[in-house]
């Protein structure tokens, strides 16, 4: 810790001979002294700037006592640390004047003399000599701080640098991810309560790299300082005031933990790259069994009993664009360059168009990676993986390694050019979806498929796919909510996404007892227009049956018999579980035979 110059140390100091005069109560003497200066002036507080020991021989010194009481005020109000009268033989007083003394008394300020054999110059000098050891004891302190911290470093983990930080400054700290949840503490309980951090904390996550920010919360001094290379690791929340010594360490600190996240951010790629090749596994399968898709996210820790997809663009066009353009400009002048300089050649390529570029690919391709890593992060069982970024449109990569086939979404391309990288993830329902978008990828065009089965989920992310352009247009994540979900999948009209979309909104019946006498007694029901007696007698069950069938049949779904839209999705996957595909040239709508009905009979 810092110790700084008190004015009971200059006192103490025998060869300035400084005296008080008048008890001073010790808490002035242990006010800090900055600096020391001269004035004469009657008004010498507008040029004072805090802590100074002010002295003066009294040359222009009112005696009056209203004049001192004035005088000693702004010497107060300018901030000094204390004032100090010199005495001595050809100055203006050999002994402190009474009415100074009274007025420097009342106003709390210290009044010193310095006798005659000591000259000014010799406390200046003394002042400045000690906050000059004072400098030099604070940057010996930093550099022994800072090899310590670095020892620690050199171990592993987090706690160790904070440790050390904290034993050797007296300042809390805490690491916390992006999302704010602790990863590690200097010592065994934060001493600020995360939530009262919360604020801050949030505040300087959705700046990412660009800043940090500091206030108060239960009396203490809290601060926070983004860690991260390229981009946001995580988050250092220091508790307490540091000294200078302190704060000159904080940069190596931010230095020295950022390092560590970005060699955890490595040395976590394996993982993210099993996890996204698991999602590609569950992806590749048309139809997987129940069981086994819930086994398989199951094993990553997704415990979730209804999952959706969720489809980001990494690059906009426009972006990519850009992009291509300055790398295009940047080796234009080369190649032109390259070209004047094969005379009798022949004639050079022609240049690219169309503003798309290898380099702009490998761009996106970063851009689109670093997304998938964050967004990982942010989503229980980290399912994520990115597909596209190749000229071409084959699938490239993913949060870390191949995926292999073709991606679940199939955004729309740009003909003729490389496919624009997409990330695809797998969340549960319960994630607060658009909050994480928010802050892991703002303003990125986002379709969120609706909830599903986890053998279903495929699903899913076809439709959130589709919805991209709609998020494009309307600059926010756009949702497929269930009574959307079946005008997406007729117009999309692919068989496989057609019977994936049935399953999605039968599985529940799927998996309950006596399913398949749920779905039959749904399926009359609705080709019968809501009739309860055509139905029962259909069936052969009495009309009580029937009606205890679909009242559990719509506790298991969560549709509701008199909601339209909820009838309709419920008549389009009975319809197509029992084969009636729509005809061609419908674009996969009902026909008019067979509608869905409209209102049930009472």
């Amino acid at each position: 810790m810092s110790v700084p110059l008190h004015l009971s140390d200059l006192l103490a100091r025998p060869d300035l001979r400084l005296s008080v005069t008048y008890e001073v109560p010790p808490h002035l003497l242990a006010r800090t002294v900055e600096a020391a200066t001269v004035s004469d002036l009657l008004s010498p507080g507008k040029w004072l700037q805090g802590g100074e020991l002010l002295m003066t021989i009294g040359l222009l010194l009112p005696m009056e006592p209203a004049a001192c009481r004035a005088y000693v005020r702004d010497v107060a109000e300018g901030g000094a640390a204390c004032l100090a009268l010199g005495l001595g033989q050809g100055l203006p007083y050999q002994e402190a004047p009474e009415p100074l003394v009274t007025a420097a008394e009342e106003a709390g300020l210290p009044l010193l003399t310095v006798p005659d054999e000591v000259p000014f110059i010799a406390v200046t000098k003394a002042v400045f000599d000690a906050r000059a050891t004072e400098q030099r004891a604070a940057l010996h302190r930093a550099f022994a701080t800072q090899r310590r911290l670095t020892a620690a470093a050199a171990g592993s983990g987090l706690r160790p640098m904070l440790a050390e930080w904290t034993a050797a400054t007296g300042v809390g700290a805490a690491v916390l991810d992006p999302l704010g949840r602790l990863l590690a503490a200097g010592e065994r309980e934060p001493r600020t309560p995360l939530a009262q951090a919360r604020d801050l904390l949030d505040r300087v996550a959705a700046r990412g790299l660009r800043g940090s920010a500091s206030s108060t919360a239960g009396g203490q001094q809290l601060e926070v300082q983004p860690l991260g290379a390229r981009r946001l690791r995580g988050l250092l929340l220091l508790t307490g005031r540091p000294d200078d010594a302190a704060r000159s360490v904080v940069p190596g600190l931010v230095s020295l933990l950022s390092l560590e996240l970005e060699r955890r951010h490595l040395r976590d790629e394996p993982e993210r790259r099993r996890r996204s090749a698991l999602l590609s596994e569950l992806l590749a399968e048309e139809h997987p069994a129940p069981g086994r898709a819930r086994d398989m996210l199951h094993s990553v820790g997704l415990t979730t009993e209804r999952v959706r997809g969720v489809v980001v663009e990494a690059v906009s066009g426009d972006d990519a664009r850009t992009r291509a353009g300055d790398a295009a400009r940047t080796r234009a002048g080369h190649d032109a360059r390259t070209r004047s300089t094969r005379a009798g050649s022949g004639p050079s390529a022609p240049e690219p168009t169309d503003g798309f570029t290898a380099d702009s690919a490998d761009s996106a391709e970063s851009a689109a990676q670093d997304m998938a890593a964050d967004l990982a992060l942010a989503m229980p069982g980290g399912l994520v993986r990115v597909v596209g970024g190749t000229p071409g449109g084959t699938t490239n990569g993913t949060a870390g390694g191949p995926t292999g086939g073709t991606p679940a979404g199939a955004p729309d391309r740009t003909p003729g050019g490389p496919s624009s990288p997409v990330v695809e993830a797998v969340v549960g329902e319960d994630l607060d979806i658009r909050d994480v978008l928010a802050r892991f990828a703002p303003g990125r065009p986002a379709g969120i498929g609706p909830v599903t089965a986890p053998e279903a989920v495929r699903v899913s992310l076809r439709q959130a796919a589709g919805l991209l352009a709609v998020s494009r247009a309307s600059g926010e994540p756009a949702e497929a909510r269930q009574s959307q979900a079946s005008r997406l999948l007729l117009d999309l009209g692919d068989r496989h996404t057609l019977q994936g979309y049935a399953d999605t909104v039968l599985g529940p019946l799927d998996l309950a007892d006596h399913g398949e006498e749920l779905i039959a007694t749904l399926a009359a029901w609705l080709e019968t227009g809501g009739a309860w007696d055509a139905t029962s007698r259909r069936l052969g069950v009495h009309r009580h049956t029937v009606r205890n069938r679909l009242d559990k049949a719509m506790d298991l779904t969560g549709r509701r018999l008199d909601d339209p839209d909820d009838r309709f999705d419920l008549w389009l996957a009975t319809r197509i579980r029992r084969g009636g595909t729509p005809t061609p040239g419908t674009a996969g709508r009902p026909t008019a035979a067979t509608p869905p009905p409209t209102q049930p009979e009472p």
